[in-house]
């Protein structure tokens, strides 16, 4: 009853701002419709598009977004792939799903390169190769278009990457010739540009970032020369724009002993952040640890909802959503799923 009541009447209130395109600029002045529509689910903004041209100009333009962050307003969506070129997004909120186009592109280098990917302001990015070099393409969420032709000043795979805000960090990983880098790079979504940051301590690639308590973390990673796997951590700190190693961060076994001679091809520590606190899936033992921050050790919270198949952890997808732990992985090629939980019922997951 309270989804029809609803729907009822956004529809009446779609009749009369159909009738008068004036409504936006001359009726209401600007300030009541955007305080609106910034609290409207961003999955309604296609429809609230079709209103009138300054409804179309407006959810057409990073104002909305800009205003979502000022004030706090927070969405969060899911974006994936489960084939090469295509993705798709679900909102956890609605329980909407939404395909997006394909990328647009023909080449079968790209399809079978690996790939990077993250999310950062309005735009989704992914990393891979074409023939000759390596390729950015750039999906729009206020376009609903993929384009391509950005780089960074290092081009690189394999990388650590993360985003607070609008603005995105991408540490480590390796160039086109193989190289192990402790180069590092900011990405501005609102100024389309990258910019060059100080260097790791430590060069390595396969690593992971994350955002916590206002500061860029990378853990893990293959360091360069004897390809061992890396146990230590590094803190940037955005204002001092200083870097910091952390030992022992790594999450070890139940016996905190760890397997420093893991494959070099291991895919990258699964890590989340939920309220501010660090989570890893470790799919070998099958638990989610948490990091304890002041004892810089970690904890078993839970276990994880169900064995996936995976091929040294490539296949898996740990990450946040809000108050919620998503985990996302296959069944023997037949399927996947999806599952999450909250992290707000105590202790233990």
């Amino acid at each position: 009853m309270e989804l029809s009541r609803n729907r009822c009447n956004r529809e009446e209130g779609e009749s009369i701002m159909l009738n008068d395109s004036r409504l936006l600029s001359h009726q209401l002045g600007r300030d009541l419709p955007i305080n609106c529509l910034i609290r409207c689910s961003r999955f309604d903004y296609t429809t609230l598009a079709l209103l009138n041209c300054d409804f179309h100009s407006l959810v057409k333009s990073e104002l909305l977004y800009r205003l979502r962050r000022k004030e706090n307003i927070v969405e969060y969506w899911v974006y994936y792939s489960c084939s090469r070129l295509e993705w798709e997004a679900f909102d956890p909120n609605g329980g909407h799903w939404m395909k997006l186009p394909k990328i647009p592109s023909n080449d079968e280098c790209l399809e079978s390169s690996d790939k990077e990917s993250l999310a950062v302001g309005t735009q989704l990015f992914v990393f891979g190769r074409d023939v000759m070099s390596p390729i950015i393409y750039k999906y729009n969420i206020l376009t609903n278009i993929w384009s391509s032709g950005m780089s960074m000043n290092t081009p690189r795979c394999l990388f650590a990457s993360a985003s607070h805000h609008e603005v995105a960090f991408i540490a480590g990983g390796c160039d086109p010739l193989g190289n192990i880098l402790c180069s590092t790079e900011l990405y501005n979504s609102e100024t389309a540009k990258f910019e060059i940051l100080p260097s790791m301590n430590r060069a390595r690639k396969l690593c992971s970032g994350f955002f916590m308590d206002g500061k860029l973390y990378v853990i893990s990673g293959i360091s360069e020369g004897d390809m061992m796997q890396l146990t230590c951590g590094e803190e940037f700190e955005p204002i001092t724009k200083t870097w910091k190693l952390i030992p022992d961060m790594l999450p070890g076994r139940i016996d905190g002993v760890v397997n420093l001679t893991a494959p070099p091809n291991k895919a990258p520590p699964l890590v989340a952040i939920a309220n501010n606190i660090l989570y890893a899936a470790d799919y070998g033992e099958q638990v989610v640890k948490r990091y304890e921050k002041e004892q810089n050790s970690w904890v078993i919270v839970g276990g994880l909802p169900e064995r996936m198949a995976t091929v040294n952890g490539w296949g898996l997808a740990f990450r946040a959503c809000g108050d919620n732990l998503i985990f996302i992985g296959g069944i023997d090629g037949r399927m996947v799923k999806v599952y999450s939980c909250s992290t707000q019922q105590g202790e233990e997951l």
